[in-house]
């Protein structure tokens, strides 16, 4: 049976507050803020008027990626912090135009469950990061004191992700900036052993030199390419964001390329202030 699970230690930086009509009201922080959410194709249970009421901004999506903030607040860079067991790590949070602002709060869920993984190795264990984006895995792996190693395709969110690392008083991960793909296959060449690794593919995407990226056709590539560069004793977590993919999909690959290991299947979801619960990604974990 596939279980939910929930992001625990936000304490008040983070709150999911309602959701409906293909919307989510959030709150980071000192921002109240209202972004499309396809996923959420049921009414609201909070009025218009209380959605405007509470709102700092709202994006206004245009065409099917980018769009424009709207804001009332400031429009500046600020900040918040997740306990991850007995650390915290602090992230910049900013206003894109991709709707986007540095972090996928549910996805907190899975920092917890890194840190503790990697806190049980000792000594010069190591955890790769792939789709790392701002960081907030390789922040959790780096405060469980393993080596951390952390790859994206687009330059601008590493030195976003380095940031955060100072503002977290952490160091010495490692950054890459390449295709997530071009850099598994080279350290499978090499004989390269992970005791972790982290997956958070995008649906769509395009890497630094045009390599087109598409979940469907490249996920099992790129799952045969892992398979080799993870310890026996390691664990890998793989977050999947994409309306058309069933969790059975996602079980069915992991069982393909890791037979001999024990796979969990779950829904990484959040749980709004007016009782919904909202989905938010399918999540595998050795």
């Amino acid at each position: 049976m596939i279980k939910a699970i929930y992001p625990e230690n936000w304490k008040g930086e983070y709150e999911l507050i309602d959701s409906g009509n293909g919307m989510k009201l959030e709150k980071y922080a000192s921002h109240v803020l209202a972004r499309p959410e396809p996923q959420a194709i049921w009414s609201p249970r909070l009025s218009k008027a209380e959605w405007e009421g509470m709102q700092t901004g709202s994006f206004a999506q245009e065409g099917s990626h980018k769009g424009q903030w709207n804001l009332w607040g400031q429009n500046k860079p600020w900040f918040i912090k997740y306990g991850v067991h007995d650390s915290s790590i602090k992230m910049k949070l900013n206003f894109t135009q991709f709707k986007h602002i540095g972090i996928f709060p549910e996805q907190a869920a899975n920092w917890d469950y890194i840190y503790e993984k990697s806190k049980a190795f000792r000594g010069g264990a190591s955890v790769l990061n792939l789709f790392a984006y701002t960081g907030g895995a390789s922040l959790a792996a780096k405060a469980a004191g393993v080596d951390v190693v952390h790859v994206d395709s687009i330059k601008q969110v590493v030195s976003w992700a380095n940031e955060n690392q100072d503002h977290s008083k952490l160091k010495d991960i490692r950054w890459v900036v390449e295709d997530a793909l071009k850099f598994v296959s080279r350290e499978v060449k090499r004989g390269r052993k992970y005791q972790g690794i982290i997956l958070d593919p995008p649906a769509y995407g395009i890497g630094t030199k045009g390599e087109r990226w598409k979940l469907e056709e490249k996920l099992g590539m790129l799952l045969q390419q892992v398979a080799q560069i993870l310890a026996s004793d390691g664990f890998l977590v793989l977050n999947v964001y994409s309306l058309g993919l069933s969790p059975y999909i996602i079980q069915n690959l992991m069982e393909d390329h890791f037979p001999d290991r024990k796979v969990d299947i779950s829904e990484l979801c959040l749980k709004s202030r007016s009782g919904q619960i909202l989905p938010l990604g399918i999540v595998a974990r050795i």
